[in-house]
């Protein structure tokens, strides 16, 4: 041994557990299913609001495409959400997701995705082929109205 193995102190590693929490808010969802992007836009409405700060949000699904649980991400500035594919799947393993939709919203009014949408989203959907778990869209919300990055092919 050698003088500086002798004295390095033991490392200690953590024992952890993890465990999804559910909130005690919930948010009622008649329809069942979600069947086209409209109706994914609708519950994210009701979830962000008018939210003053650009949020980045998921919605995880069934086998079925029934919502299971929403989750904010991400909570930005004026302009701007960091977004990473690994927070993004954190809740969508815990929850096990067959499949999520991203969202966000602009609080300028304006829901045309920006450069860095399309980036963003093609990176969360190349992690979720790994992971078996479909970004099925992403969906930008603006005032009173919305764009679904598939519907316009920009994923």
């Amino acid at each position: 041994m050698t003088v500086n193995e002798i004295e390095k102190p033991a490392k200690r590693v953590q024992v952890v557990s993890l465990r999804l929490v559910r909130e005690k808010t919930s948010i009622l969802y008649p329809q069942r299913r979600i069947y086209r992007a409209a109706d994914a836009a609708d519950l994210f409405l009701q979830f962000l609001g008018d939210f003053d700060r650009e949020a980045f949000c998921i919605l995880t699904l069934d086998t079925k495409n029934q919502p299971t649980a929403i989750h904010m991400v991400s909570c930005g500035t004026l302009n701007a959400s960091l977004v990473h594919p690994r927070e993004t799947y954190k809740l969508a393993i815990l929850a096990n997701a067959a499949s999520i939709i991203g969202c966000h919203n602009h609080p300028s009014g304006d829901p045309t995705p920006s450069s860095e949408d399309v980036e963003i989203t093609e990176r969360i959907r190349d992690a979720g082929l790994l992971m078996g778990i479909e970004l099925l869209d992403h969906i930008v919300l603006g005032e009173g109205n919305f764009v679904s990055l598939k519907e316009r092919g920009l994923m």
